[in-house]
């Protein structure tokens, strides 16, 4: 406790850690801007999944090969994000964020300019950086940011970024490739983060760091069986979805005999479902991280595995159901994992968030992985069989498994 010199009251505000305290400033435009990050970034991720085929033929490279640019992204923001967290551990978040965003422009100008795949893939490592930095800081800002009853609101806003950035960033990131070429969408791309750095840089308040962040404590975390539980957790939904999801065209197909025009437009309806879900999961959380994820892991895996019986009896209609139930509910994912994690470990959050990403983005590349192996070895309808069972050992996770704080121990 420290005491004023003019009062001589207890200055309650000083007696909280640095990362409990709302900073003065912030509010709702610097968790806008903080959505705009997480928004910005899982975009950059995802854009060449849109541009594939155009940057094949124009670097005389297979599909395979232009892949990799996707796949060492995630690889590079798992491993970035621990690190940079520790790297950083005394720095303004305000000055970090701005940085990071800025090394986002740079990564995509530079990808706009690559003359041959080894430069592009140089530029796709610096944008794992700035994702795994960006999404580790950010995540857990909110509760410096605005009221402590606003708190599940505006965490749910700064993870509906990523949700958004399926909806609306991949396909625009498409569509200027379609109208300008691939190397359009990554010279947009560096402008859009270049206004977003610009808007951190401007909308944040100083968030001076809330204390030192050390290895140590990041691997002590493991000690918490409420946050083991929840790292788990990440690492079997995520894993699940992006066994299935990555192949949910050939999925779409095959049993429900979807066309090219049906496709996006069911998946235009499963990045509509997963922004409600990201909301409605974020309230729900708040209150019940178990119950909210024990709901989530069983319509998850109930739409995933009734996706091909809906498909083979109902048509189309039958997918686009499953399909928006399953957006629905894997869009309160991120944000209902989150929030177990962060109340699991409250004295530590950038910390928590940081092995949030490592595991979030592993998962990310061993689910596309695991879903290739399976539909090479069962079909492409193996792909929700896998998923749907990762799903379901989630659920059973959730069940069993210690939650944090409270009643919620269990």
């Amino acid at each position: 406790m420290t005491r004023t010199e003019e009062t001589g009251r207890v200055d309650q505000r000083a007696a909280q850690p640095v990362e409990l305290r709302r900073e003065r400033g912030g509010g709702w435009p610097a968790v806008g801007a903080l959505a705009a990050g997480t928004f910005t970034v899982v975009t950059s991720e995802m854009l060449p999944v849109g541009l594939l085929t155009p940057i094949g033929r124009e670097l005389r490279i297979s599909d395979g090969t232009a892949g990799l640019t996707v796949t060492v992204t995630g690889l590079v923001a798992a491993v970035a994000a621990p690190l940079l967290t520790l790297l950083v551990a005394r720095r303004d978040r305000r000055a970090v964020l701005t940085v990071l965003m800025a090394t986002l422009a740079a990564a995509n100008l530079l990808a706009s300019y690559a003359p041959n795949v080894v430069v592009l893939l140089v530029a796709r490592v610096l944008v794992g950086l700035g994702m795994g930095g960006v999404w580790a800081i950010a995540a857990g800002l909110a509760v410096r940011l605005v009221p402590q009853r606003r708190v599940a609101a505006a965490t749910s806003l700064v993870f509906s970024g990523v949700a958004a950035a399926s909806v609306l960033g991949v396909p625009a990131g498409a569509f200027v490739g379609e109208l300008g070429g691939w190397r359009a969408s990554f010279a947009a791309m560096a402008a859009v983060c270049g206004a977003v750095a610009v808007a951190m840089a401007v909308l944040l308040p100083p968030l001076p760091a809330a204390g030192p962040v050390r290895l140590g404590g990041v691997l002590r975390l493991f000690r918490l069986a409420s946050v083991r539980t929840g790292l788990l957790l990440v690492a079997l939904l995520v894993t699940g979805h992006f066994a299935a999801y990555t192949y949910v065209r050939p999925v779409l197909e095959e049993v429900a005999g979807a066309g090219a025009g049906q496709i996006s437009t069911l998946l235009l309806a499963f990045g509509a479902a997963g922004l409600v879900g990201n909301f409605a999961a974020g309230a729900g959380a708040a209150r019940s991280p178990r119950g909210t994820l024990l709901l989530i892991c069983g319509v998850l895996a109930g739409a995933v595995l009734l996706l091909p019986v809906l498909g083979h009896g109902a048509g189309v209609p039958g997918a686009a159901a499953a399909v928006a139930v399953w957006g629905l509910a894997y869009g309160g994912v991120s944000v209902s994992t989150q929030t177990w994690l962060m109340a699991s470990a409250p004295g530590a959050r950038e910390a928590a968030s940081a092995l949030f990403v490592a595991v979030f983005n592993g998962a990310i590349a061993l689910g596309a992985l695991t879903g290739g192996r399976a539909a090479d070895g069962w079909g492409v309808v193996g792909v929700l069989w896998l998923g749907g069972a990762l799903a379901a050992g989630a659920l059973v996770t959730v069940g069993t498994g210690r939650a944090p704080g409270g009643a919620e121990e269990g």
